[in-house]
């Protein structure tokens, strides 16, 4: 494996109203946004920090309209060759939701399913001239932590460790609600996964978007239109936490060192 497979490159909004997510997510995260062009292709906005691209942001799909598909986020992780590890998801038990495909100057990608249905992008990107250095843990605007709510947390590890490489830095014990297991890349914790509570409805993955305090930034969220469905709540280590439904329906989350 290379020292970018398994590694989280991306994530991306699709939603039906990207102008109104734009200016929605640009003030509640401090978001800028820069359009990409590439002919052939629908139109594209990347969310920046300080210059730096982080995320992006496209039109809801026509073809996944009225099949029960909610706005959402999803993440993209690296792996070596896109095709190869598509195969070995559906191989491993999960699916391919969209076969591989090239996205002319960036890289080719698939949109693969674990074994209990949890949705994210693997790709194999081009290589990039000048590629800044990548930002220091915490840092404004960034991803800070990655989240799923598995069907089966252990078999759940167990399908992205083989897959990805990740290997488990710790579990937490969380009582009736079981263990919440911290992976790591390379060594470094990442994300956490964990069985999904009774009251979320599909296994999913989700992604916290760092802000700097907490308590501004839910009324950033609530003065934008948004809905906090959970929290503030403080987790291990000092953090504090939120859980959002933007105003076109995606879940998203916020983490900061301060309240």
């Amino acid at each position: 494996m290379s020292d970018t497979h398994g590694k989280f490159i991306w994530c991306e909004l699709m939603t039906p109203d990207p102008k109104a997510a734009a200016d929605f997510y640009g003030k509640v995260v401090g978001w800028t946004t820069n359009d990409m062009k590439i002919e052939n292709l629908p139109p594209y906005t990347v969310f920046e920090a300080n210059g730096a691209g982080v995320a992006g942001l496209m039109d809801f799909p026509a073809e996944l309209e009225g099949k029960g598909i909610p706005p959402n986020w999803t993440g993209y992780v690296a792996v070596d060759d896109v095709d190869k590890y598509a195969k070995d998801f559906a191989a491993n038990g999960g699916s391919i939701r969209r076969e591989p495909e090239d996205i002319p100057t960036v890289g080719r990608f698939a949109v693969v399913a674990d074994p209990h249905g949890a949705v994210i992008c693997i790709m194999t990107p081009l290589p990039m001239d000048n590629q800044p250095p990548p930002a220091a843990m915490g840092t404004p605007g960034h991803i800070g932590w990655h989240e799923l709510y598995a069907g089966n947390g252990a078999e759940a590890f167990a399908f992205y460790s083989k897959l990805f490489g990740w290997t488990k830095d710790h579990d937490m014990d969380m009582g009736e609600m079981g263990a919440y297991t911290i992976f790591a890349e390379r060594g470094t914790p990442i994300g956490g996964m964990m069985t999904k509570p009774s009251n979320v409805p599909m296994p999913a993955w989700a992604y916290y978007f760092n802000v700097p305090a907490i308590d501004a930034a839910i009324e950033r969220v609530k003065a934008g239109g948004g809905t906090v469905v959970n929290g503030p709540m403080e987790v291990p280590g000092g953090s504090w936490i939120i859980q959002a439904v933007d105003p076109q329906g995606a879940f998203f989350c916020l983490v900061a060192p301060a309240r």
